[in-house]
């Protein structure tokens, strides 16, 4: 049995999605006991950790022109690898754990690991082959291309020709897609919105994410529609929530207004758009479930490509308002779907519902490792 061991990072929900899917596709295909998924950052210094994640929330919620000179600026530097001695404490931990898992081979969603593990290697300390899943798209920060590794899986074709521009070897370049829940593959065929053309309710589905600015007058806006279907997703906010319950009481059409759900890829597969912050997770869930999606919120860096993969094939819009969302959702919606039905279509050459499984095959079977990029 082949032991996978996966290495992701709490700074943004798609290295953890990426990994959790991941790790669900391989144990799937391997079985019981062969995936391990660790955040080492988080495990070797929780306390460094929460308050590094703790910052970087602030930074892009409260000062996104801060974070984007930042991010900017740690992809034209050298701080890494010159400067390992800042991630003393999973550097110190690292060896540890590979002795513990005694994993094959190794996949990180996070782009620091590759610093780490290239450091082992070169000591003599890793014999086992090391991937990056990347998590993002077109906006590629060089941290994920400067340290070497067996191979990069990356979302999309387009990605690949950035990095292949970068400098990464073309047979080291896997264009599988973004691993998301099986279940968008597994419900491909008996999950939809219902055709707007019958004049059915257009459904709308609002991701709130937390810190992020004008989502109660997006969502009142929502609800203040009479002729759409709107469900709410806050999260873990629970002032929140009981708001917008008591806002749309009485609504003629229905309104769900949820709390954390499990239930996001199939709320994403049976709503016509979903509105919410380009986050790479989310993107590509939208993606794989041909969900349109209008973005209420870009993070300067990682989170501009997202946006601009779906800009450049024409796939909904940029929305810096609420009522720039509602104009939007109106077009969308008007003359049965018109633009709708233009949007999904769209959508339907970058889906890859089968990532997850994809890549876990060619991590998990060692002879499908020679995988090529498919441009």
């Amino acid at each position: 049995m082949t032991k996978l061991l996966i290495l992701t990072a709490s700074y943004g929900e798609g290295h953890n999605a990426a990994a959790r899917n991941l790790a669900a596709a391989a144990g799937a295909l391997a079985g019981p006991g062969s995936v391990s998924v660790v955040d080492l950052f988080g495990l070797a210094a929780p306390r460094v950790d929460r308050i590094a994640r703790a910052a970087y929330l602030a930074a892009i919620n409260r000062a996104p022109r801060l974070w984007s000179g930042f991010y900017r600026w740690i992809d034209r530097s050298q701080v890494f690898p010159r400067h390992l001695w800042l991630l003393r404490g999973a550097n110190r931990a690292l060896p540890g754990l590979l002795r513990r898992e005694q994993a094959d081979v190794i996949a990180a969603t996070y782009p620091l690991y590759g610093f780490l593990l290239e450091r082992l290697a070169r000591a003599g300390g890793l014999n086992v082959p090391f991937y990056d899943v990347v998590t993002d798209s077109l906006s590629i920060n060089s941290l994920w291309t400067r340290p070497a590794c067996i191979g990069w899986f990356v979302p999309n074709d387009e990605t690949a020709e950035v990095m292949r521009a970068m400098g990464v070897p073309s047979d080291r370049l896997h264009a599988l897609g973004f691993p998301v829940p099986a279940f968008f593959h597994d419900h491909a065929r008996d999950l939809a919105p219902p055709d707007l053309a019958d004049g059915t309710a257009p459904r709308v589905l609002h991701i709130i994410h937390s810190g992020v600015r004008q989502a109660w007058e997006t969502a009142r806006r929502l609800l203040a529609e009479p002729d759409w279907e709107v469900t709410l997703a806050v999260g873990r906010d629970d002032r929140l929530r009981r708001r917008l319950e008591a806002l749309a009481a009485g609504r003629p059409r229905p309104a769900r207004i949820l709390g954390w759900t499990d239930e996001v890829p199939r709320l994403l597969m049976t709503h016509h758009v979903v509105l919410s912050k380009a986050g790479g997770a989310t993107t590509q869930e939208a993606i794989a479930a041909r969900c349109p999606m209008l973005v209420t919120q870009i993070v300067p860096g990682q989170e501009e490509g997202n946006y601009e993969l779906l800009r450049r094939h024409g796939v909904g819009a940029f929305v810096a308002t609420p009522a720039a969302a509602i104009d939007e959702l109106r077009r969308a919606f008007a003359n049965r779907g018109a633009v709708w039905n233009q949007w999904r279509a769209a959508l339907a050459p970058l889906a890859r519902p089968d990532a997850s499984r994809a890549i876990a095959s060619r991590l998990i079977f060692p002879h499908d490792r020679g995988c090529q990029c498919r441009s």
